[in-house]
């Protein structure tokens, strides 16, 4: 049965902190995450309680107009990762929500652009915090942009530039991957170009 418990926690030391520091971006259908069509482009960890971690994706795109690129975003400032339970015991449903909202400074025409592409797609999302540990957010169904705003505010120290919320809705919560790098992200991926402007 799934539901067992079956592992305790210890109170931690207060040695972490919290913020993103970067999102990679990877086009929605760029690698196969369902083992059971072709077998999957994703492998787990094997080792016990470690099982949902993330060792390896191969990209290899599905669709005829896609690489195997990466976007790399660097953030700082107000931005922000969570995973909600979303649980039903009259339905007997849980799935859980993973939202992403980043502030991406200053307005450009290039990056204009790409906002519109964010709002209609559905990408994977890599996130990785401060504390190097990297999440993807969208593992099946992608994370679709659900609110943005280009801003160009009132007074001179006001927020110039394009917030956006990202919503992924999985079964599971943002997998871990197994990395604290972004060297080892790459390798992870299978060495894709990493696109960074």
């Amino acid at each position: 049965m799934a539901c067992i418990i079956s592992n305790g926690r210890t109170e931690q030391c207060k040695d972490s902190i919290s913020g993103i520091q970067a999102i990679y971006f990877i086009n929605f259908g760029n690698f196969n995450p369902d083992p059971v069509a072709g077998g999957g482009d994703v492998t787990y960890d094997t080792t016990l309680g470690f099982e949902d971690q993330i060792t390896g994706i191969a990209l290899s795109p599905i669709a005829p107009a896609l690489t195997s690129e990466i976007y790399k975003y660097e953030l700082k400032g107000q931005n922000g990762f969570d995973t909600t339970v979303n649980t039903s015991r009259d339905n007997g449903t849980t799935f859980f929500t993973q939202t992403l909202t980043v502030q991406l400074k200053r307005q450009d025409p290039v990056f204009h652009k790409q906002f519109k592409i964010l709002a209609y797609g559905r990408p994977h999302i890599v996130v990785r915090t401060n504390g190097n540990q990297f999440f993807l957010a969208g593992l099946y169904r992608g994370c679709d942009a659900t609110a943005g705003s280009v801003n160009s505010g009132v007074a001179y120290g006001d927020f110039n530039g394009y917030q956006l919320t990202f919503e992924a809705m999985e079964e599971k919560p943002a997998n871990f991957l197994d990395c604290t790098t972004e060297v080892d992200l790459l390798t992870l991926l299978g060495n894709p170009t990493l696109v960074t402007a």
